[in-house]
């Protein structure tokens, strides 16, 4: 960046078949239906998160803005926007997605 634009704030736009997605609180801290808090830190390796999709690349053809999609914490990469932490995925990446949308739904409801 040119010298004295450090203030200057630039529009993301997604390239490809990336998503910019906010995870879930859920993937901190969690607690089991006994109420037994779990730390992030335990072994959660087969456990999916959810996270809603803010930006979609040009070529997603199955996800939109304001989706939640279900991924692998291992997928995607962590990056800090702005004073938040976000996840950059693949649309291969996403297990999932619900939306309020009515086609194509299973009748499984969140």
């Amino acid at each position: 960046m040119p010298a004295g634009d450090e203030d200057t704030k630039h529009a993301i736009r997604m390239t490809a078949d990336r998503l910019l997605a906010l995870p879930s609180s859920e993937l901190g801290e969690r607690k089991s239906r006994a109420g037994i808090v779990i730390p992030a830190t335990a072994n959660v390796d087969r456990r999916l998160g959810w996270a809603e999709v803010v930006a979609v690349g040009p070529t997603v053809r199955n996800v939109e803005e304001g989706d939640l999609v279900l991924f692998a914490p291992d997928a995607g990469y962590e990056v800090e926007i702005r004073g938040d932490e976000y996840l950059i995925l693949r649309e291969r990446d996403v297990h999932a997605v619900a939306s309020s949308r009515a086609e194509g739904q299973t009748g499984l409801y969140l």
